[in-house]
């Protein structure tokens, strides 16, 4: 029977959000949050029993990890909204699942337990700018992709030496990542380890180059455009990608039905338009182009 769906209308009011108990997996607090764009929620979805899908559905809630300090990914707002393209991702897997956005708890989850709190079950999936890797993927699972990055540099405005990854150790450049990510590992192929700082947040690294204990901060361009953005106008990209970083979706390792699910929701949300709306109404305020749905990794 085709499923009748209900359209939930974009709702910003911060008493949708409703703070829960505090996580000890990713160190801050669970809640649950309403939407930001529109959000469709199946209400009639049916799943094969024993499922993942099946056991949400009856549930009526879902775990998601996410970052609380990504701007344009995922932020927790002074009102205690999140807000971000990964946030969005989630309330539209959710509401395939038939769970909508205020029924979403969002768990604080830092690069550097990602694995972590998928296997001690304390998230049903990871939507935290992930990138998908094989050293990951001996631990979890991945959905997806759903979006491609590249790592790249922020520096201060007036910093003309830093002209990308090469220039680094000729410099004697302090370097900032997060303990954890893709690019704290990547980065060490053009710095000395003494120049290598790491904090558990993004936003502690913009506090340390605003602050001048380091020269660069890298990680994803996205991500940095995102503090740059909120810089005021004290940082900006170096624009020289070196990477190719596909984010996917964590979940627990070897759930093939689950990630079908995912990968055809993502599918689904791309040709209805659903994907394009959720970028334009996060990363696409500042990024200029809005990309398509990469290739979907095969579930295995």
């Amino acid at each position: 029977m085709r499923a009748r769906r209900t359209r939930l209308v974009a709702a910003l009011a911060a008493s949708v959000a409703l703070v829960l108990s505090a996580c000890g997996g990713g160190g801050g607090e669970d809640q649950l949050s309403g939407p930001s764009v529109d959000v469709e929620v199946d209400q009639d979805a049916q799943f094969e029993p024993g499922t993942t899908m099946a056991e949400l559905n009856q549930r009526g809630t879902i775990r998601i990890g996410t970052k609380y300090d990504q701007p344009l990914f995922g932020v927790r707002g002074l009102d205690g909204q999140m807000q971000g393209f990964d946030v969005e991702i989630g309330r539209i897997i959710a509401g395939k699942l038939g769970i909508p956005p205020d029924r979403i708890q969002w768990v604080e989850t830092p690069s550097q337990t990602r694995e972590e709190v998928l296997e001690q079950d304390k998230v049903d999936m990871v939507i935290a700018t992930y990138t998908i890797n094989d050293n990951r993927k001996q631990r979890i699972s991945f959905a997806g992709p759903y979006y491609e990055a590249g790592q790249d540099l922020m520096v201060k405005a007036d910093d003309n030496t830093i002209t990308g990854p090469e220039s680094l150790r000729p410099t004697g450049a302090k370097v900032c990542s997060v303990t954890g990510s893709t690019p704290a590992e990547e980065i060490k192929k053009y710095v000395d380890p003494a120049n290598l700082v790491l904090f558990d947040v993004y936003s502690k690294c913009a506090d340390a180059l605003r602050t001048g204990q380091v020269q660069a901060v890298t990680t994803d361009n996205v991500i940095l455009l995102g503090l740059a953005e909120q810089s005021g106008g004290q940082f900006k990209l170096v624009e020289k990608p070196f990477t190719e970083e596909p984010y996917g979706i964590g979940i627990k390792k070897g759930d093939v039905q689950f990630c079908e699910f995912i990968n055809q929701t993502l599918t689904e949300a791309a040709q209805s338009g659903k994907y394009e709306q959720a970028w334009r109404a996060t990363a696409g305020k500042v990024a200029q182009q809005t990309p398509q749905l990469p290739q979907l990794d095969p579930c295995v």
